[in-house]
């Protein structure tokens, strides 16, 4: 991208960053957690994994929506969302939580400074190894920390919930067009990159009420709490079913045999006319209909193009299951 400062790192290093971790890798979780309800489902599976993950902190995402009164206020109901998990997995956490950024990107000349920038900035700087960002929403934060500064670059790997399946008719996909200047950042930035889209991949990770009132609820105050998000949701009523999106970023990061991926070109993200008139209440009208655009030329990232689902949900069924009956403890 034409950003001064901006770090450059040889294809070679971005290559070995971009393989599978082998061992325990620390980590951090940029969340917009009271977006829906796959973000607790992620969060708590992580906490049930600590002998894959070293947390080291937990950042609160902006988003808009009807259950938002703007981006900043999405970032502070996540905030207090995570708090609130905090609490149901009776683990004292908060102190590991950070404000994000109060809006979305308006320009690449004022990122956002916030707590969860900062905290990832100084983070990323003080470790050896590779330092994990899963990003489960917007990436407003993790763009604004890169424009602060830029070394992080070479410090961090991104493992992103966002766009959708590169075979997708369009990639006008929540976490992707909430931010628009974020993303594009992220992924021309040359940062190292593990992209797992929405439509075509995560979407196989679908559940239902009677599933997980079965292996979910029950199993503690979390479980209790998981299934009531999980079934308050519309449109579950007569065997409906729902995405658990964005568990599946933490399973590639468990077992990335269950998110089977291959090295490729980085996409740009082109904007096109709109094949039918866009709903104003689902998306702005200037960003309907984002598709993927493709130049082999381009850096390379590592894409997910499938998510095995049985694999995934046994294993979060059953480290809940021990976790609930005092047999899987967290730190």
């Amino acid at each position: 991208m034409n950003i001064p400062g901006m770090t450059v790192i040889p294809e070679s290093v971005r290559v070995e960053r971009l393989q599978p971790p082998l061992g325990r890798i620390k980590i951090v979780i940029d969340t917009d957690t009271y977006n829906e309800i796959d973000d607790q489902f992620a969060i708590s599976y992580a906490l049930f994994s600590q002998d894959k993950f070293d947390i080291c902190g937990y950042y609160a995402a902006p988003f808009y929506n009807t259950r938002s009164e703007n981006a900043g206020h999405g970032m502070q109901l996540s905030y207090e969302e995570l708090l609130r998990l905090f609490k149901m997995l009776d683990v004292p956490l908060e102190e590991l939580a950070f404000l994000g950024s109060a809006g979305f990107l308006n320009d690449y000349a004022h990122p956002f400074v916030s707590n969860a920038a900062k905290h990832l900035i100084d983070l990323a700087m003080s470790v050896d190894e590779p330092l994990y960002v899963i990003a489960l929403g917007a990436l407003t934060n993790i763009a604004s920390a890169i424009l602060i500064e830029p070394a992080i670059i070479d410090k961090i790997v991104v493992v992103w919930m966002g766009g959708h399946a590169f075979h997708w008719p369009e990639t006008t996909e929540f976490n992707l067009r909430g931010d628009l200047l974020a993303s594009r950042l992220v992924l021309n930035c040359g940062v190292p990159l593990v992209l797992i889209p929405a439509r075509g991949v995560t979407s196989h990770l679908t559940s239902t009420v009677v599933e997980l009132e079965r292996y979910v609820k029950g199993r503690g105050q979390i479980g209790d709490f998981l299934f009531e998000r999980f079934s308050a949701y519309e449109g579950l009523e007569d065997g409906g079913s729902k995405e658990i999106w964005d568990i599946v970023a933490v399973a590639y990061l468990i077992n990335s045999a269950w998110v089977p991926s291959y090295l490729t070109s980085c996409p740009m993200i082109a904007r096109q006319p709109p094949q039918r008139e866009p709903s104003p209440k689902r998306y702005p009208k200037e960003l309907h209909h984002l598709t993927w655009s493709f130049d082999n030329t381009r850096h390379s990232i590592r894409y997910a193009y499938f998510a095995h689902r049985d694999p995934i949900f046994r294993d979060f069924f059953k480290k809940l299951d021990q976790f609930a009956n005092g047999n899987l403890k967290i730190k």
